[in-house]
Formats: structure tokens, sequence, C-alpha cells
């Protein structure tokens, strides 16, 4: 499955948005969310630092990175 740098933009907004929304739970569901989070943004980084347009990662996930990750 391909990704957009504006689909990464989208989904870490929307995990940031689930991890405010469980701040009065838990936490469980809040770690679940910043975990997910931690490890797309280590993606976008290894893939900004590689200078690739594309990276695949271990689990075949392709992710296409653009100059619009600023987004956010």
């Amino acid at each position: 499955m391909d990704f957009t740098s504006h689909d990464i933009a989208v989904i870490e907004h929307a995990l940031r948005f689930a991890i405010k929304a469980e701040a009065g739970g838990n936490g469980v569901k809040q770690s679940e969310y910043r975990e997910v989070l931690t490890k797309l943004q280590n993606k976008s980084a290894e893939a900004l630092a590689l200078g690739n347009k594309r990276i695949v990662s271990d689990d075949g996930v392709r992710f296409d990175y653009d100059d619009s990750s600023d987004l956010l």
C-alpha cells in the first residue's frame, strides 16, 4: 500500500487527536497510539535521512514522502 506525505500527515494528526481524546482514560490506548505515532515518525525520519522519495518497510508497506510534510 502506498502512502503519500499527505496521508502520513493525516494519520499523524489523527493519532495526536486520539492521544488527546484518551487523556482522561486509563492510559493503555494512549500508550498504544503513542507507540504507533513514534514508529510512523521514525520511518518518516529514516526516509528523509536516506534522501529517498520512497522507502519500503520490513512489512512491505511502501511510504511516499515529499516536501509537503510541513502540513501539520
